[in-house]
């Protein structure tokens, strides 16, 4: 029984990924990969913990524009990182390490879409999430775009217009919701959201689906003349990968205002709920759910086999 439930499940797992990726791809051209990878980022996190949220932020970048082919690591005047969307870029150093070393161990062979893909991974485990199986096989992009990065959802997108963006890549609400809840690591600047405390519409002055016993501790943050490049934690345990973040959301404690509109509205709230009650429960499902829906979001549109290049510089094209 168990023997036909593992394969039940492994024949799910490789329609799920298609298009020619695959776990351990790399284990016989390549097989220290993995192990160069997870190095280079805990070296790089252990000086520096914000690449863990900047990794996870790149990689979503990335694959929402042109596919998972690291096009967002390309230089140029014009490229994806020039975008106003892909400011304060964190994480590139990391990925640079790794592919100096895999140039080393096995020239040509490993892809900096690969390396983005496995480096997010394991900045997550730094910050105590749960890994997950991530396949590989991706080849590198030789196309970089800034105008095309302004499709990216944004911070003031209605769940309507998120949902449409996500379905446009094959992702649904719940993979909207689960990968939204990435935001349980990491910061965003007061100019991302100090509107919903002053000046929020024409009706309101404070956006209303705010606690109000919270408002002072964000006004006391961002300031209204304050600095606008001010970081907050976009939950209350910025460094620690947990389910803190739709607990917050359920309490009108949501930092940007796309996040908390995943509570008020009716067809996102029950995902979010699916992440709350009892302790320990929802972490391992929000976990396990995250892991999956990575798995899906890092295959957009992936280019294999003789599409595209192995990049040897993750910066620029061959």
């Amino acid at each position: 029984m168990q023997l036909v439930l593992f394969l039940l499940l492994a024949s799910a797992t490789t329609l799920a990924l298609g298009q020619g990726t695959r776990v351990g791809f790399y284990s016989a051209s390549c097989p220290r990969a993995e192990t160069i990878v997870q190095a280079a980022v805990k070296a790089r996190f252990q000086s520096d913990p914000t690449i863990a949220p900047g990794l996870l932020r790149m990689l979503f970048h990335d694959c929402f524009v042109r596919g998972c082919d690291a096009s967002i690591l390309i230089d140029g005047p014009s490229t994806e990182k020039t975008s106003p969307a892909n400011s304060r870029l964190r994480g590139t150093e990391a990925i640079d390490d790794a592919k100096k070393q895999l140039e080393v161990a096995c020239p040509g062979v490993v892809s900096c879409a690969d390396i983005l893909a496995l480096a997010t991974r394991d900045a997550v485990v730094l910050t105590t999430g749960r890994g997950w199986l991530v396949p590989t096989g991706r080849r590198d992009g030789r196309v970089s775009l800034a105008s095309e990065a302004s499709n990216l959802p944004g911070f003031t997108e209605s769940v309507d217009s998120q949902k449409q963006k996500f379905a446009a890549k094959g992702l649904n609400s719940q993979d909207l919701v689960t990968l939204v809840g990435g935001h349980t690591i990491g910061t965003t600047a007061c100019q991302f959201f100090r509107y919903r405390l002053y000046s929020f519409n024409n009706t309101h002055a404070v956006d209303p689906a705010i606690d109000p016993a919270f408002l002072p501790q964000l006004r006391s943050l961002c300031p209204e003349n304050g600095d606008g490049s001010a970081r907050v934690g976009l939950d209350g345990s910025p460094a620690n990968f947990d389910t803190s973040f739709f607990t917050n959301l359920r309490n009108g404690r949501g930092i940007l205002e796309s996040d908390q509109m995943l509570w008020t509205d009716a067809s996102t709230k029950p995902f979010v709920q699916r992440y709350l009650g009892v302790r320990g429960l929802q972490a391992l499902n929000f976990n396990v759910e995250f892991g999956r829906a990575m798995v899906k979001m890092s295959n957009i549109e992936v280019k294999t086999g003789t599409e595209g290049e192995i990049r040897s510089v993750c910066s620029k094209i061959n």
